[in-house]
């Protein structure tokens, strides 16, 4: 398990995931979306001829649909997005994506 850094314009969040998530974790996002935009199990997330999602969502989603066993979760909440602000030290590295 790996960490990354996800949001959607709110905190910033770190969640543990499959190693696989977060060496390609542009891959994997793009694949979520493609699912709420696509899979009639994802109704509940198209409003309006839109998209209503969270970072959450996104970790719902590898849960129950691609690695229910290995579980994400969250390592910690980095609070409200400051994209002129570094990440803290333990977290700069990791790979990172706003929805």
């Amino acid at each position: 398990m790996k960490n990354i850094v996800i949001s959607a314009d709110g905190d910033r969040k770190v969640f543990s995931v499959p190693d696989a998530v977060a060496d390609h974790l542009l891959k994997y996002c793009k694949d979520f979306i493609k699912w709420l935009r696509n899979s009639p199990d994802a109704t509940k997330y198209r409003m309006r001829g839109g998209l209503c999602y969270g970072e959450e969502d996104f970790i719902e989603y590898l849960n129950t649909r691609i690695f229910p066993n290995q579980r994400s979760k969250l390592v910690e909440n980095l609070g409200w997005i400051d994209f002129s602000s570094p990440l803290p030290e333990p977290y700069v590295d990791c790979p990172i994506f706003n929805f």
